[in-house]
This record gives C-alpha cells, structure tokens and sequence, in this order.
C-alpha cells in the first residue's frame, strides 16, 4: 500500500490542534463532540489550506484522537464558551499560535501523538 500522507509531526500535531479545537467548539456550542461529517469538513479544510494530504487511516485516527484531546480541556471554564473559542483563530479560520491557549492545545496535541 502506498502511503498518501506527507503529514510530518508538527504539520500532525497542528492538524490535531485544529481538530481539537473545534471539538471544544462544537461542544460548546451543540453540547456534543463534531458530528463525524464536520469532522470530515475540519479535516478537508485543513488540509487543503496547508497543501496537505493524510491517507483515510490517518485521518480516522487524528479524529478519534481529536475528542480524546478535547476532553482534557472541555470541563475548563474558558473552553465552555463559542465565543470565547472563536477568538482562538485569526481572519480565514486559521489558529492563532500566538495564543497561549492554542499553544497549550498544540503541546497537549504533541504529547497525545507521541502517546500513541
């Protein structure tokens, strides 16, 4: 089988973040992790604005991984608001990494792919 990702680990570890992040949205919003078809849409937007490619496996996996990250954060308090979550990313969607919020996102991210 050939591999269809160009993914290294820190193009991962954002991709993770930016799924992570938008679990915390949804559930801030719906009260309910993303549906599997806007995790599908997340995971295309992502990588289309970074001119990337994850074959299936990878993407299923960096999804399911995605909720096990936003759980570590979904019980605090800034995570429980949309509006507060939407100022994490900058015009066009993209996150802010200058946040120190979506920093500590990123390093829980790097830590979970390295768990697993």
């Amino acid at each position: 089988m050939i591999n269809s990702s160009n993914l290294d680990d820190e193009a991962r570890a954002e991709l993770l973040c930016y799924l992570a992040v938008g679990q915390l949205v949804a559930r801030a919003r719906t009260g309910t992790w993303l549906r599997t078809d806007h995790a599908v849409e997340l995971l295309n937007i992502w990588l289309s604005g970074n001119g990337a490619q994850a074959d299936w496996l990878e993407r299923l996996h960096l999804g399911a991984l995605s909720e096990q990250v936003a759980l570590d954060f979904a019980e605090l308090a800034d995570f429980a608001d949309s509006e507060s979550l939407a100022k994490l990313f900058t015009d066009g969607w993209r996150l802010d990494y200058r946040s120190p919020i979506v920093r500590g996102i990123y390093a829980a991210c790097e830590n979970e792919l390295q768990a697993s």
